[in-house]
């Protein structure tokens, strides 16, 4: 695909979980699809109908098997958040539909145990995860996500102990 048609896609809507613990660690994910360490928050679409909201604790749900019952929810982003895939991955993910991502991002407070966090989900995303510092989270993310994880962070920076 050729930039002038990768600027013509759309952003697939998506949302995003900032998942906290009582200490102020930010669950991240090593993501199983990639070769090189590619860390991320969960996050995933929003189907038709669905709210963010609802599509939140879903993906939430499908990605670390952490409950709703689990969570606090504290704050959401005032608006939606886009990111663009680099060009030379466009065509390979999503059909080539979409140029990259519009997230709505929530900021939740884990209020379970560590046990209780279980990424080996029916479909599994991620291949391990940890609490990472919310200091420390944009370097390890993947670059292309980086911009939109720190508009996350500033968002959310009053929040999150």
């Amino acid at each position: 695909m050729t930039p002038e048609e990768i600027a013509k896609l759309p952003y697939r809507p998506c949302v995003g979980v900032m998942l906290i613990n009582r200490e102020g660690g930010v669950f991240v994910g090593q993501r199983r699809d990639r070769f090189t360490e590619a860390w991320q928050m969960p996050q995933g679409g929003v189907d038709k109908g669905e709210e963010a909201r609802d599509a939140a604790l879903r993906e939430l749900w499908e990605e670390t098997g952490v409950t709703a019952d689990l969570v606090e929810v504290i704050a959401e982003t005032a608006d939606w958040l886009p990111y663009d895939l680099p060009h030379d991955i466009v065509p390979q993910i999503w059909k080539g539909r979409y140029r990259g991502q519009k997230q709505k991002w929530f900021l939740m407070r884990f209020l379970g145990n560590d046990d209780q966090v279980d990424i080996a989900t029916e479909h599994p995303e991620f291949s391990t995860w940890r609490w990472q510092p919310a200091d420390q989270l944009v370097e390890a993310i993947v670059p292309f996500k980086r911009e939109v994880y720190a508009r996350v962070l500033d968002e959310f920076a009053g929040l999150i102990r």
